[in-house]
This record gives C-alpha cells, sequence and structure tokens, in this order.
C-alpha cells in the first residue's frame, strides 16, 4: 500500500499488522543519544527540531555517505533502545517510528492510546533502504555524527506495519 507522509491518525487506524507500505514524504531520523537530548528539551519545553505532530521517526545510524551518494547504508536499529522515550513521543503527537524488533508493553499502550503504529524494515537490507531516501539533510545535534537528527525525504520507502493502532502485533 502506498503512504503520502505525514502519517495522520485517521490513516494509522487503517492499517493493520501485517501490512505492507511503500512510504513517500517526510521521516525524520533519531536513535539514543537523540531521543535523550529531545526529551531533555521536552521537559525544558524548548522548541524542538521538528514537529512531532503527524511525524514518523525512523532509528537508523546511517553510514558514511560515500561519495556521489545522499546517504551511506541506512537500516534500522533496534526499536527497544528508544522505547524509555517513545511513549512520550506518541503522546506529543508522533504517529509512527520505524525500526527492527520488538516493543515494551509501555510502547503498545501509547501506540494504542494515540491511534499510531509501529513499522519494521528488514534488517540488513541497508543499501536497499537507502535507494529510497532521495533527500537528506542534519536539522540537529550534529555533534552527535550518525545519531544527528536528519530530515530525509524518501519515495516508497519500503517497512511492514508491526504494530497497529490497536495493539495488533506481527511478533505475537
Amino acid at each position: 500500500m502506498k503512504i503520502t507522509l505525514p502519517l495522520t491518525k485517521e490513516t494509522c487506524m487503517k492499517l493493520h499488522a501485517g501490512d505492507s507500505l511503500q512510504l513517500s514524504g517526510v521521516i525524520y531520523t533519531a536513535r539514543d543519544a537523540a531521543h535523550k537530548r529531545l526529551a531533555e528539551m521536552i521537559e525544558k519545553k524548548e522548541k524542538l527540531p521538528f514537529d512531532l505532530e503527524n511525524s514518523c521517526i525512523y532509528y537508523v545510524g546511517p553510514t558514511p555517505t560515500p561519495p556521489n551518494a545522499i546517504v551511506g547504508s541506512a537500516g534500522p536499529t533496534t526499536s527497544m533502545r528508544m522505547d524509555a522515550y517513545a511513549p512520550l513521543l506518541y503522546d506529543l503527537g508522533v504517529s509512527a517510528t520505524i525500526g527492527k524488533g520488538y516493543r515494551t508493553p509501555q510502547v503498545k499502550e501509547a501506540i494504542i492510546r494515540n491511534h499510531a503504529c509501529y513499522l519494521i524494515c528488514i534488517g540488513g537490507a541497508g543499501a536497499l533502504l537507502s535507494q529510497s531516501i532521495k533527500k537528506a539533510e542534519c536539522i540537529a545535534f550534529e555533534d552527535l555524527k550518525a545519531e544527528a537528527i536528519y530530515r530525509y525525504e524518501v519515495e516508497d520507502f519500503p517497512c511492514v506495519v508491526a504494530m497497529d493502532a490497536y495493539g495488533k502485533s506481527v511478533y505475537e
């Protein structure tokens, strides 16, 4: 199913665990260190580097960008490492996260509560996934290098609904 981002709560409610998607539009990258900084900014009521409402966050740590490429290999990282922060971000408007692996019960509850979803990509397919990234721009925390927040423009980015807005999961 082709999805044009941003991903609204209404669209999330139409998705089901196991659905194959092709995303086109803007996604943001963030991993452990970036999530920690975002949480600190939220606590201090500082302006965030991007609008969380209906946003999609990809848990990725791209490899160095080769000459004449937009990004290096850009495969998903283990989502559970962000689970301490994910409920907060879902509660503030994030509609989807993309990664790999299981999520904690707290994240499942936040997904259901916020009519959101969790998407997965195939680990080890970073070179293939990077072909769907048409533009990449560092928008925050450049000092974190691969863990900085990037704004990716993607076209037909392949992923699967791992947990839908009703709490059904491909892992159960």
